[in-house]
């Protein structure tokens, strides 16, 4: 029995700063455009709120800050990673550091992928090809 693709991706996007979420927001709409996908694209302003929103949808990927006050994008990744339903989910850390220290603690943390900021269109595009295509629906328990 095949798995069914989904036609509609979710994607929870996680940074303490609007004009941030919205860079990323409008990347997101641009791979949509070229890839011919549908997303459903959720904003946090930090850690906390990412965790209030992820029991509420089957999210396919997350896209965090590093650092951001309250709860950092590295200890949200590490408390994903610590709940067993969501220990799958594609995390990447975003980061103005852009430095390899950096990009090796968000991998320690269980980050899927990093980008600095800025970063460039066909990076960016990349990464979500590789995380959300395909993405198939969960199977039954």
């Amino acid at each position: 029995m095949t798995t069914p693709v989904r036609t509609r991706r979710h994607v929870l996007v996680v940074d303490d700063s609007g004009p941030a979420r919205l860079l990323i927001r409008q990347a997101l709409d641009g791979w949509a455009r070229r890839t011919g996908q549908k997303l459903e694209i959720v904003e946090a302003e930090n850690g906390f709120e990412a965790l209030r929103e992820l029991p509420r949808t089957p999210f396919d990927l997350v896209l965090t800050d590093v650092n951001m006050p309250t709860l950092s994008g590295l200890e949200l990744i590490r408390m994903i990673r610590a709940r067993p339903e969501q220990r799958g989910l594609p995390v990447v850390a975003i980061s103005t550091e852009r430095d390899a220290e950096d990009a090796a603690r968000a991998r320690t943390a269980g980050a899927d992928g990093y980008l600095g900021k800025p970063f460039d269109t066909e990076t960016f595009d990349r990464l979500v090809d590789e995380l959300l295509l395909p993405v198939r629906a969960p199977e039954e328990p």
